[in-house]
């Protein structure tokens, strides 16, 4: 029977970490002058919506840092759980990663996520360039009792040649735009080697993340990998460079850095990413995909699907398919879906 396949099943991702990072970035907030976080924002937002990439530290100081750990930090925890939830349903049922590196981390969202999706404590590596990122995520992890113990935070530069020590997990979120093309290449092919099971790779959800990220797709294929999500298939992505891209949504809670930098009334925003999390083992993948926003009508519901044939294909459900029908009608832009 056709039905939507939930993107967090067999995984379920843990409120409490969430709710623990939430409080910690609220209290980072004490005592820092909103005009002069605004401000910080702002900037920020200028560097990561220009085309240039930077080969210094965007986060300069721990204003910089208190700023976008703040404003950044919840969106890219919502875009990388449902990406880590997304592997932990393809993989088999009972594996977590042994250890999780997260290259060009900062202030560890990453590294909340995992936690979140795998509550067991396993030894965590996070590498930023920017020792006041690292400074303040070792400072919100002391909120949490595990994090504290587990994760060791490093500088380095990413995107050098350096080899990485062998390690379950290797994430790369939000780092691909800010490296010149050569470093791309390199801090990809670092993390396919230095991975035991998985590598997963989150970008913002426009046509230039979407780019980046079959970019790193295509690296991981050449080295092996087997894709696990969100593609149903390893074959070519079908999508037509140009004319669309791949991306997703996360409902992320707005904070009060967020209304006043942004002017929004809204209690939440979605985020838009792209990614794709690849494994050294067999993974499960859903059948199919949904890649659009399902359009509902009177009695039928439109599904944009991407299938394991390496295609696009929309498909249509009917009353007339009873169950299939009342599932379609739940499904959103992300799900798995069995044709």
């Amino acid at each position: 029977m056709n039905a939507p396949i939930d993107p967090s099943s067999p995984a379920a991702a843990s409120t409490e970490p969430a709710d623990t990072l939430r409080s910690a970035l609220a209290a980072l907030l004490d005592g820092l002058p909103p005009t002069q976080a605004a401000r910080a924002v702002e900037r920020l937002i200028a560097n990561y919506r220009g085309t240039t990439p930077t080969d210094a530290p965007i986060l300069r100081d721990r204003a910089d840092v208190a700023a976008y750990a703040a404003y950044r930090m919840p969106a890219t925890f919502e875009a990388v759980a449902s990406s880590l939830d997304a592997l932990a349903a393809a993989a088999p049922a009972d594996w977590t990663p042994a250890g999780h590196l997260d290259i060009g981390g900062g202030t560890g969202a990453a590294v909340w996520a995992a936690r979140a999706v795998w509550p067991a404590p396993r030894p965590t590596t996070v590498l930023d360039w920017s020792e006041a990122a690292l400074a303040l995520g070792r400072e919100l992890a002391a909120a949490d009792g595990q994090l504290k113990e587990s994760v060791s935070w490093e500088r380095a530069r990413i995107g050098s040649h350096r080899p990485f020590d062998a390690v379950g997990l290797v994430t790369i979120s939000y780092v691909l735009k800010e490296l010149t093309d050569a470093d791309r290449a390199a801090v990809v092919d670092a993390a396919a080697e230095a991975a035991t099971d998985a590598v997963v790779v989150i970008e913002p959800g426009t046509p230039d993340g979407y780019a980046r990220i079959i970019g790193a797709r295509d690296r991981l294929i050449a080295a092996g990998f087997h894709v696990a999500a969100p593609c149903p298939h390893s074959a070519p992505c079908p999508i037509t460079p140009g004319e669309d891209w791949c991306h997703f949504s996360a409902r992320v809670s707005r904070s009060s850095l967020h209304r006043q930098v942004k002017g929004g009334s809204l209690a939440y925003e979605d985020e838009k990413f792209s990614y794709v999390a690849a494994t050294r083992f067999p993974p499960a993948p859903v059948p199919a995909r949904v890649v659009r926003r399902p359009q509902i009508r009177k009695g039928q519901v439109l599904l944009d699907l991407c299938v394991p044939q390496g295609a696009l294909t929309r498909t249509t459900v009917t009353k007339k398919h009873g169950d299939a029908y009342k599932a379609a009608r739940d499904a959103d832009w992300g799900d798995g879906w069995t044709p």
